[in-house]
């Protein structure tokens, strides 16, 4: 049985208030730029002349656009990714897995407090990597780090059909 943990929230709702922000300031920009026209005598100089803050206002909109787009690009591209305790893997956003086996230790201790804890394991080469998960990047961290303690920590010798606590075991 697999257990899935989607983009979290938090990650989600950054990018649509960084897509509502763009838009926003581009539409306010371009109005005081190019429609108001007391906001336009306020930022003329005697010469005629537009000062820094009107040619800002005339000029940034279709950047805040750009910016807008590029969020709204980013966001769909990664809105259905998602994090897999599979059956004998860790699996991101189906491409990038890790094995129950190359995982050397599971450092739960700010998961409480902070909804993070770090992976250590090693990669097909024989190199250490730490990969830190967070509950501000996925939702329904526990489930996965409960899966994968028990995964990882294997049978327990003294009561058949459980787990060993992580405690007891160095891998874990």
């Amino acid at each position: 049985m697999a257990i899935e943990a989607p983009l979290s929230k938090y990650k989600r709702n950054n990018f649509l208030i960084g897509i509502a922000v763009c838009l926003v300031m581009a539409v306010w920009f371009g109005y005081d730029g190019h429609f108001n026209q007391g906001f336009i005598a306020e930022h003329t100089l005697e010469q005629g002349q537009p000062d820094g803050t009107l040619i800002f206002n005339q000029k940034s909109p279709p950047f805040f656009l750009a910016g807008a787009l590029v969020l709204g690009a980013y966001w769909y591209a990664i809105r259905n990714r998602k994090l897999v305790a599979a059956e004998d893997a860790l699996v991101f956003a189906g491409k990038k897995k890790i094995p129950y086996d190359a995982i050397e230790q599971i450092d739960k201790t700010h998961f409480e407090t902070k909804g993070l804890f770090t992976l250590t394991y090693k990669t097909e080469n024989g190199r250490l990597v730490r990969q830190k998960l967070s509950d501000r990047q996925y939702d329904n961290l526990k489930p996965i780090l409960e899966h994968l303690v028990a995964q990882i920590a294997g049978p327990d010798l003294n009561n058949p059909g459980t787990s060993a606590s992580t405690e007891a075991n160095p891998r874990a």
